[in-house]
């Protein structure tokens, strides 16, 4: 299937599941070829260089590092040689409406005297909800999160697991039976809106979060979320594997039932032996091919899924430093469910907001001009599907933020300001090709998760498959690494003898 003669396996997007799926596949042996539609690599992790200022445009979290050095060891590399990882501590600052602050650190000794410092009377519930945590770690990620869910009985293998471990309950529902401080029930139960949920809808099987920053930690690339990028793209070169920008997929031909061919919008038909999108699986299928050729997948179904929240990120460089903060601080209004439900049920842009800030300069100071800062702030906002013009509210709502900021966090930031821009649900939307300018695609509740999410393989169209935020196992950085290794337990390998070695190593068949 991938001899020099034969056509490539061609990777819509390159994003970290694209990448990621074009490293394993081309270390299984295939000729791979990576399209993508905007002029840089990245997806949601792109970047942004402006008068000096470096600014990461998506994740800056980045836990389960082990996956990215598996995908440089896939190819007989060294990540550690190419990316400097930088433990951050700690990994959360959570400042709160009464002004009281909590740091969410990785050593236990120490994050128990902060929970102590809080709430004495939760310290031993925090053992217990630590306890629960890793079990559902245990379960969720260790012995789930890289299988695929094909069949319907995949799921019915795990429901007994599911309902021990409370999957059928809300993450905040889990987290209010051991902890009751009002503070700590919202500092353990924030980590669903890091993959798109909401904290009262999202299963508990998502509590497996707090587990898996616990068990590697949270850290920040030196240079950004793009040097991993940029490492990903130039292993790729290595051995071989074009990641062609500037080139986005109009249409998947599917010819009697089976994925052929690629047409890029400059007109180009580009066979391939296998399709994989790292695209958001609801525009692949409602946009790339013809409802003619989807059994399961036709728009009225794809119509019905529910979407994640998207988000307002406005990134500023300040000229002066604020060495006081800490390097990821989350910045909670005095509503939580109320704000929570006007941004998911209601999906109207509300007056207050919860705040994460990210300020890399705290420990990659050349990510600005020698003494000043490059920060962004995200707010979590309702999808388009609201109806929000954001050509009218964009700046007024940035104005806001700023203003609240500087109240609470960043004194003098205004008088201090030297730029600022900032991307909206639109941005998600047209720029990125989500559906609704959803950020993290189908909401994770527990009815889109696992074999009630996009399969990675189609079950409409042979040779499509899916990476990405949109398929198992979800979002969030691990999620998409883990898409990836998913797909390369059921990706077809290269028919015997036709797999082409990796340069410098004997590829795995």
């Amino acid at each position: 299937m991938s001899a020099p003669g034969q056509p490539p396996v061609v990777v819509i997007g390159a994003g970290f599941g694209g990448l990621a799926a074009a490293v394993r596949l081309r270390a299984l042996g295939h000729r791979v070829l990576v399209l993508e539609a905007r002029d840089q690599a990245g997806g949601r992790a792109g970047v942004y260089r402006r008068d000096g200022y470096t600014f990461d445009a998506g994740p800056t979290v980045i836990t389960a590092p082990y996956l990215l050095a598996e995908l440089f060891e896939l190819l007989g590399r060294d990540f550690a040689e190419r990316v400097e990882l930088v433990p951050v501590d700690p990994f959360y600052r959570i400042l709160f409406h009464d002004g009281s602050t909590f740091d969410y650190v990785g050593e236990e000794d120490r994050l128990i005297e902060n929970i102590r410092a809080l709430s004495p009377r939760d310290v031993d519930g925090y053992r217990r909800l630590a306890t629960r945590a890793r079990e559902i770690f245990d379960v969720g990620y260790t012995q789930l999160a890289d299988r695929p869910f094909l069949r319907f009985t995949d799921m019915i293998r795990i429901l007994p697991d599911l309902v021990r471990l409370g999957g059928l309950r809300s993450v905040y529902s889990l987290v209010a039976d051991h902890i009751e401080d009002d503070r700590l029930r919202r500092a353990f139960t924030f980590e669903p809106l890091l993959v798109g949920g909401h904290p009262f809808r999202a299963s508990g099987i998502y509590l497996l979060i707090h587990w898996l920053e616990r068990r590697w930690g949270v850290h920040f690339a030196k240079g950004g979320t793009a040097a991993i990028v940029e490492a990903l793209v130039d292993l790729l070169e290595e051995v071989d594997v074009e990641v062609r920008l500037s080139t986005p997929v109009e249409r998947i031909e599917v010819e009697r039932g089976r994925a052929v061919a690629v047409h890029t919008e400059g007109g180009e038909r580009v066979p391939c032996a296998f399709v994989v999108s790292n695209g958001d699986p609801s525009r692949t299928y409602r946009t790339m091919i013809p409802e003619a050729d989807r059994g399961r997948n036709r728009d009225a179904r794809v119509r019905r899924v529910q979407k994640s929240m998207s988000l307002f990120v406005g990134h500023f460089g300040v000229r002066r430093t604020y060495p006081d903060i800490a390097h990821h601080t989350i910045v909670l209004g005095e509503r939580y469910r109320g704000l929570l439900d006007d941004i998911f049920r209601r999906r109207v842009l509300a007056d207050d907001f919860s705040l994460y800030v990210h300020a890399p300069t705290r420990t990659d100071p050349s990510m600005a001009p020698p003494g000043n800062e490059a920060m962004y702030v995200l707010s979590p906002v309702p999808n388009n599907r609201s109806g929000i013009d954001w050509d009218r509210e964009g700046e007024r709502y940035f104005d806001a933020i700023l203003s609240e900021l500087e109240e609470r966090l960043l004194p003098g930031l205004r008088a201090h300001l030297d730029l600022r821009f900032h991307v909206t649900p639109d941005y998600f939307e047209h720029e990125l090709r989500t559906d609704a300018g959803a950020a993290f695609g189908p909401e994770p509740i527990l009815t889109q998760s696992a074999w009630f999410r996009y399969h990675n393989r189609s079950p409409d169209v042979d040779g499509l498959y899916f990476v990405g935020a949109g398929t198992h196992p979800g979002a969030g950085v691990p999620g998409v690494l883990n898409s990836a290794r998913v797909l390369e337990r059921i990706a077809p390998r290269p028919t015997a003898g036709s797999e082409i070695p990796v340069p410098g190593e004997r590829a795995r068949v």
